[in-house]
């Protein structure tokens, strides 16, 4: 099988997951402001997620000789490694129910709020095990400061939240209040009209009174008039789980606590990563079945009929799956070589998010001069932290999982 064995290569990966990984929910965002139903987004993206795990698992995971100690994929699904395989799995649980939290989430508290907050608790748990569980590979006196610019990032995205949501409140004062209160959910454009040029030229400007208005009208989930605790507590709850997947995986590759029988060789990265998304997937289809019929958050009742013949969007959706599959695969590839503290360098993605929301959403359009500074402020931080943390990776030593087949 390929194994990335350089600190180069594993920065490579974590690159390009920090892209994958901070688009994939800018495409979620985007289906749900356009009234797609979560529901309905989610099961395709599921469906992606997994294909992109079991691509990487048959293409990078196959290549080259197998042995018993150095097995291909296909070979180690029947070695005696299922310990392994329960923290792998375990890994794929708690993410699952955290990007099912977030995308919730999204519409509550905005983009790149929930993938700050997410990010910070990501970060500040996960790295820390992480370094534990890594045996020290990574350098302490530069991966610990990266936290810290996280930390502080944070509390900058927490302020931008605070005064962007000011604005808004400012903006939707300057309209009657029958406009605010009296909004109707009938005549919602369908989803060829929101990407007419007739409907683009009529629509409102983004950042204005009227906008925030034409969104809540046509979005999915409804948050006017509804507690900002509830995407807050969802936030908070995605972010826990985040924190605990990365080092579910780092245990399932590694077996840091010897749960394997002797001589059984360690779960390679591909065949971990098959493993994580298959319970991933299971749990993400089940859930979202029963919310087709049992939905939270007030949105209405669906049918798995009424999903198969939903094909509005369902491109993004499928495109959101394998940017987030292929995401997470990179990044544990980068982590395995690297250190898994140091591939947490990826929660960096707001950077990403952000870039996003600002150009897809309009998120901090007309916004005011004190949230601009806030913004650039937080932006800036979340560069140094990115830099900072990958400074820090190290190589992992043991040269059983590090290592590639000898041809």
């Amino acid at each position: 099988m390929y194994m990335v064995e350089s600190k180069e290569g594993a920065i490579a990966c974590m690159l390009f997951a920090l892209f994958f990984l901070g688009t994939w929910p800018a495409l979620l965002t985007l289906l749900e402001r356009r009234g797609r139903l979560p529901q309905h987004t989610y099961l395709d993206y599921s469906i992606t997620n997994f294909l992109a795990a079991l691509i990487i698992a048959l293409t990078l995971g196959e290549i080259g000789e197998s042995s018993y100690d150095h097995p291909n994929f296909r070979q180690q699904l029947y070695q005696d490694n299922w310990p392994s395989v329960m923290y792998a799995m375990a890994g794929g649980i708690v993410l699952s129910l955290g990007n099912l939290s977030t995308q919730y989430a999204f519409a509550f508290v905005g983009l790149s709020v929930t993938e700050v907050i997410t990010a910070s608790i990501t970060v500040v748990i996960g790295s820390t095990v992480n370094y534990f569980l890594d045996d020290k590979i990574n350098r302490a006196e530069v991966l610990f400061p990266g936290v810290a610019c996280f930390l502080i990032a944070v509390c900058l995205g927490s302020a931008v939240h605070s005064s962007n949501a000011a604005d808004n409140k400012e903006k939707l004062q300057s309209l009657p209040a029958d406009a605010v209160k009296g909004l109707k959910t009938t005549d919602v454009p369908s989803f060829s009209d929101l990407e007419s040029s007739d409907y683009l030229s009529q629509k409102a400007k983004a950042g204005t009174a009227n906008y925030l208005v034409e969104l809540e009208n046509r979005r999915s989930i409804k948050v006017f008039g509804k507690s900002t605790l509830i995407g807050l507590s969802l936030t908070f709850f995605a972010g826990a789980c985040f924190s605990l997947f990365s080092p579910a995986f780092n245990l399932a590759t590694n077996d840091q606590w010897h749960t394997l029988k002797e001589g059984v060789p360690h779960l390679a990265v591909y065949t971990a990563f098959f493993y994580f998304s298959v319970s991933c997937f299971v749990l993400g289809v089940t859930l979202n079945i029963i919310f087709l019929y049992q939905p939270i958050l007030n949105l209405p009742k669906t049918t798995f009929k009424a999903y198969l013949n939903d094909w509005n969007g369902r491109g993004w959706a499928f495109l959101a799956g394998f940017l987030c599959g292929f995401g997470n695969g990179l990044q544990f590839m980068g982590g395995q070589a690297a250190g898994y503290a140091a591939a947490d360098a990826v929660q960096a993605l707001p950077l990403v998010s952000t870039f996003w929301a600002i150009l897809l959403f309009g998120e901090y359009r007309r916004s005011s001069k004190k949230t601009y500074s806030l913004l650039v402020s937080m932006l800036v931080m979340f560069a140094v932290a990115v830099v900072v943390l990958m400074a820090s990776a190290g190589h992992r030593k043991e040269s059983r999982v590090a290592k590639s087949i000898e041809q």
